[in-house]
């Protein structure tokens, strides 16, 4: 939109029940990992409760320079001061995310065929997150695998707009979904499946995809 925004190569994304961290913990771990773009996934937690950890999430994001994204929660990316929404098919449209969060802020969408992806051009986002890539454990409603074919038909489909490929993403194929396309992968499993290790496999993961 109205800023120029460049992905990072990595995207993490938290996940409580997957790292038995708060989403605090989280940021801190990961942003001394390297990473500088971050989305907090909370859909299981009543809203009071999310309310404070994003507070205390986005606070921890500002000491450490890290820019905080909340998956759905319009509200929430307003009443704490996030940096911005990342929006699925089923949220609040994109227009109306924009009217409520003001040109400054960063709004993604998730969005899982080709003509999904090139309708979304149309409307003021700042990136499109693509996927399934693979398969993966951390969603059940998942749409068909795209596989890499599937991703670099995207690539093609948008030319040169901001994209994010989501799911299945793991340090061993992450270089071959930059290849096809990708300007920055979004990663959960592969970041918080051993709490204890996520600085080190995040630092990792930005080394294998090094630009």
């Amino acid at each position: 939109m109205g800023h120029s925004f460049r992905l990072p190569r990595v995207y993490p994304l938290t996940d409580v029940r997957l790292s038995g961290l708060s989403h605090a913990e989280q940021v801190e771990l990961l942003s001394l990992g390297g990473a500088s773009l971050i989305q907090l996934r909370e859909k299981r937690m009543p809203a009071v409760e999310f309310y404070d950890e994003a507070k205390a999430a986005v606070a921890l994001a500002e000491r450490n320079g890290v820019k905080l994204i909340i998956n759905d929660r319009v509200d929430i990316t307003l009443a704490v001061g996030a940096h911005g929404v990342h929006l699925g098919q089923d949220d609040m449209p994109p227009e109306a995310a924009r009217r409520l969060l003001g040109p400054e802020a960063i709004i993604g969408y998730s969005t899982h065929t080709v003509e999904q992806a090139s309708a979304a051009l149309t409307l003021p986002i700042d990136y499109i997150a693509i996927g399934p890539i693979f398969q993966t454990a951390t969603k059940t409603d998942t749409s068909p695998v795209l596989g890499l074919e599937g991703l670099r038909a995207v690539r093609q489909a948008i030319g040169k707009f901001p994209l994010v490929a989501i799911g299945g993403i793991t340090r061993t194929n992450a270089v071959e979904v930059i290849q096809a396309g990708a300007d920055s992968i979004a990663v959960i499993s592969a970041l918080l499946s051993d709490p204890h290790q996520i600085p080190d496999t995040t630092r990792i993961l930005f080394q294998s995809c090094k630009r």
